[in-house]
């Protein structure tokens, strides 16, 4: 049985289709972890957000306030898309359903301005911070560094004593029938 998520905010019909159907991928990629990101947003709680697991950490709400002005960066200034300025793009808001939704109405624009790109865009390189990179390489290189905080909000929730939803896979709190997580050599054998 597939895996079902309790909240989808960017539905697979709200995924433009690639130019090139060889990119079809980014665009299903970038959508599927901006859920993921948006459904543990929606695992805390508005107190919640001043919490952070050690005085050096940034708590809840810095993450998410890096997440959202980090993403506008990349896609403004490294991969050339028309960005909000950056004095708009945190919510007016501060729960996290607020930070969620503002991730999402982000977010959709960004899928169709990637839908819209040639194979020699992605090709193409561009500046980023110091040197030039492949805007195909800038483009994971954000997936990467989203996937890095939303595995340590991870950690905040089940520090915090939150439940932790489903990601990739079935977690300690939410399972379903079928799921059939790799947690032994025998599950890793099946071919």
């Amino acid at each position: 049985m597939p895996m079902r998520y309790a909240y989808v905010a960017i539905p697979d019909s709200q995924v433009p289709r690639a130019t090139r159907p060889l990119f079809q991928h980014m665009l299903d990629t970038y959508a599927s972890e901006t859920n993921k990101v948006i459904s543990l947003w929606r695992a805390f709680e508005s107190a919640d957000m001043a919490f952070q697991p050690n005085a050096r950490s940034m708590n809840v709400e810095e993450i998410m306030k890096h997440q959202l002005l980090s993403e506008r960066r990349f896609f403004g200034e490294f991969l050339g898309a028309s960005e909000q300025p950056p004095e708009s793009i945190l919510p007016i808001g501060k729960t996290p359903e607020a930070y969620a939704e503002r991730m999402r109405e982000l977010a959709l624009p960004r899928l169709t301005y990637l839908a819209e790109r040639e194979e020699q865009w992605w090709l193409g390189h561009a500046p980023f911070f110091d040197v030039e990179r492949e805007r195909i390489w800038i483009f994971w290189r954000r997936l990467l560094h989203t996937a890095h905080h939303r595995a340590e909000l991870v950690v905040y929730l089940r520090l915090a004593g939150r439940r932790v939803p489903p990601v990739y896979g079935p977690t300690a709190d939410f399972s379903w029938e079928g799921a059939d997580p790799t947690t032994s050599i025998a599950a890793a054998a099946r071919k």
